[in-house]
């Protein structure tokens, strides 16, 4: 370690969000500390402050470099303010931000002495685009440290100058990736593709940043052979062109950050830097002024404020062992997030052995995948396994804290194991019941601490959806809500308070949406017409491979709960039932909507399953139909779509959901309602709440009540009033 005498330079900023020292005489340290924030968000006020501590170093005599580091303990700079970028009210003023950060960071780039940003924590969109523009880049070997341009994700594409640096540091295909996808790489994944020069522990990382800037001139590794072959336009158009297909296949030009990104890249390849910061700046503008791009920033704030939300003005109580009934795959789903994620110990118990090593297996093949993706080391897997532990009886049970239940869907057993849970436990743990039908003031019906149980509906796969519905009934107190909230987080989960009525909200708002899609396939409408209508429309995957997906007797088990609670609206067509009756029960058994044959392949040393999908036409003959695809793609959306959203509404209007906000949150998460809308309550308000109500009239007309507009929605448009005032 180099023995440091900082000196901390007079004239400082005060109360800047940077600071510059002087080590060992010869090196300056800049390093960025926005006050009063946990993490560094770069804000346009901090350009004239940045250029003045860069002035402060460049008349500070001696100084053979400069290090960019962090005051953050564990953050470089996690990016841009996004409030900076929605109060933006036309494109020009967009694309001036766009401008100010290239004057910037060229500022950076053509600085006369060698400039290491030295890197721990997130380093991410415009963070990432401060590191590019200095001359190295050193960062820490911690997990924590990640290094990406996730604009696209909102809508947008790196605004100051990443579009044009990142292509010649690390080539246009891997240039391409990150910002198509929004990836973010660890350390060595970083240092691997040429994005950083070196990766060391946290410890050194200071210390071996500056002596890199105490070097002088940072000589670079070349390109790689295989990206200096596209020098050749051919073989650059084919990399284009390839790059835009894949994006219209996945996106289907619902959003157009992605093709934005291609152009401009392109631009900068063939034209120059100068074309390039202007397409940059152009390009940037426009995006900003999109609605996709304003609905994707919506979701956004709205699950950044969602993370800063308890669920009750109670504090949460501690916990420390979680319990898990049922070895199911939803069991063992939740095992896994809660070890892996959450870094809490697990017990899972089941009534047989195999039910245990299912859910023990299901964390050990995600870890291992994990291990074999170089995500993780096996000594780490081994780390989380070992916090997981499973038992045939309640054995463990007496020390956890929260205690989730995951087993089908029988009130008696449910309330059961509320008894035994509560008896084991003297009634100090949570109980939080995983059911997504049968509402939780039955389950706490006979037990002695109602007070403390709760429901927790997870949706599968537990590990990639990312919605949990937090249901309290009358009685759950306040800090047993605080406390179930604060699990969630920790498993990774952006949690949403709902009401304790049947289908609580994703399911009941999803429920007439499927049904809906069943009435078109009863009345000569084919499976694929109607999956690819909805996809078209903007969804992940359509209503029938949902359903296979899910497993058609989970799917259907609500229906007539619904029915019993709401009425007729809820009726769905005799052809589910005649579907599940003949023991179609989706992907898991390969037979339902779809044909699923499991077929291996081969992928580096390991082996995945890979599943074929096709459609089962002899379904067709089974309920009776013979498909004619009378209707067009739009208007069946439109029928599915107009139920879902009239739901929504009445959903709001009953306090299922406290706000139009959390509404949106659990659709799009939940569900996969389409981000680029901003969720249903905000795709009501871009149509207009008044067409809102005249679509489902026509709609009602045409085919029955059930689509005809709930009182808010009338009082709505009458009142000419929308959801959102922003």
């Amino acid at each position: 370690m180099t023995d440091y005498s900082p000196r901390e330079m007079q004239g400082e900023i005060a109360k800047g969000a940077f600071r510059l020292e002087v080590h060992s005489q010869t090196v300056g340290v800049i390093y960025i500390d926005v006050p009063n924030e946990k993490v560094n968000t770069l804000k346009a006020e901090f350009a004239q402050q940045f250029l003045s501590i860069l002035q402060q170093a460049q008349s500070t005599s001696g100084l053979k470099g400069l290090v960019i580091t962090s005051g953050k303990k564990d953050s470089f700079i996690a990016g841009a303010d996004i409030s900076m970028i929605a109060n933006c009210t036309s494109k020009e003023e967009a694309s001036e931000l766009s401008r100010e950060g290239h004057i910037l960071f060229d500022k950076l780039e053509n600085y006369p002495l060698p400039i290491i940003a030295a890197i721990h924590g997130a380093c991410l969109g415009g963070g990432l685009e401060l590191a590019l523009a200095c001359h190295a880049r050193v960062c820490s070997n911690d997990d924590k440290t990640r290094l990406g341009l996730p604009e696209v994700q909102l809508g947008l594409l790196p605004g100051s100058g990443g579009t044009q640096r990142l292509p010649k540091l690390v080539g246009i295909p891997s240039a391409l990736d990150m910002m198509l996808t929004g990836k973010q790489l660890r350390a060595k994944q970083a240092q691997k593709i040429g994005l950083v020069d070196d990766v060391v522990p946290e410890t050194i990382l200071l210390d071996v940043a500056i002596q890199m800037a105490k070097k002088g001139k940072i000589q670079r590794a070349p390109i790689h052979w295989q990206q200096r072959l596209l020098s050749s336009r051919l073989l650059r158009n084919k990399v284009f062109s390839t790059a835009k297909q894949t994006v219209m296949r996945k996106t289907k030009g619902h959003y157009p950050a992605p093709e934005k990104i291609i152009q401009v890249v392109r631009t900068g390849v063939e034209k120059g830097a100068k074309a390039g910061y202007d397409a940059e700046a152009k390009a940037f503008g426009e995006l900003v002024m999109t609605p996709q791009s304003a609905a994707l920033r919506s979701l956004f704030f709205a699950t950044t404020s969602l993370k800063n939300e308890t669920g009750s003005a109670a504090v949460p109580a501690k916990f420390k062992q979680i319990g898990v009934l049922g070895g199911g795959l939803m069991g063992g789903g939740i095992a896994y997030v809660t070890a892996m994620r959450g870094d809490l110990a697990v017990r899972i118990k089941d009534i047989n052995e195999s039910g245990v090593a299912q859910a023990l297996r299901y964390s050990w093949d995600r870890l291992t995948q994990r291990v074999n993706k170089r995500r993780m080391s096996a000594r780490e897997r081994d780390a989380v396994m070992a916090k997981i532990s499973g038992t045939l009886d309640y054995q463990g049970f007496e020390h956890t804290d929260i205690v989730v239940e995951a087993v089908f869907e029988d009130l008696a057993l449910k309330q059961k194991m509320v008894a035994e849970i509560q008896d084991v436990t003297k009634g100090h743990a949570i109980f939080a019941s995983n059911t997504s039908s049968l509402p939780i003031n039955q389950i706490a019906e006979k037990a002695k601490h109602p007070e403390k149980v709760i429901g927790l509906h997870y949706f599968s796969p537990v590990d990639k959806m990312p919605l949990v519905e937090v249901i309290p009934h009358q009685q759950t107190d306040a800090q047993t809500i605080a406390t179930a909230v604060a699990l969630a987080k920790k498993q990774g989960k952006t949690a949403i308070v709902v009401g304790d009525d049947a289908g609580f909200y994703v399911n009941r708002i999803l429920a007439p949406y499927l049904c809906e899609a069943a009435e078109c396939l009863m009345h000569g409408e084919s499976i694929e017409h109607i999956d690819s209508a909805l996809v078209d429309f903007g969804f992940p995957v359509g209503p029938f491979n949902l359903l296979d997906e899910v497993g058609i007797d989970v799917g259907t088990k609500i229906l007539p709960i619904l029915v019993e609670r709401f009425g007729e609206r809820f009726m769905a067509p005799e052809l589910l039932d005649k579907v599940n009756k003949d023991g179609r029960k989706g992907k898991k058994n390969g037979k339902g909507f779809y044909l699923y044959e499991h077929q291996a392949s081969s992928k580096l040393f390991f082996w995945k399953k890979a599943h074929k999908r096709q459609v089962d036409k002899s379904l067709y003959s089974l309920v009776g139909i013979h498909p004619q695809n009378h209707l067009s793609k739009i208007d069946i959306a439109e029928r599915c779509v107009m139920l879902m959203l009239n739901e929504a509404v009445r959903c709001l209007d009953e306090k299922i959901i406290q706000n139009a906000r959390d509404g949106d949150i659990g659709a799009v998460f939940g569900i996969g309602f389409p981000p680029f809308f901003g969720g249903p309550f905000r795709y009501m308000d871009s149509l207009g709440i008044q067409k809102t109500v005249d679509t489902m009239n026509n709609l009602a007309e045409k085919y029955g009540e059930k689509f005809r507009p709930c009182d808010r929605l009338c009082q709505m448009a009458q009142n000419n009033e929308q959801f959102f005032s922003e």
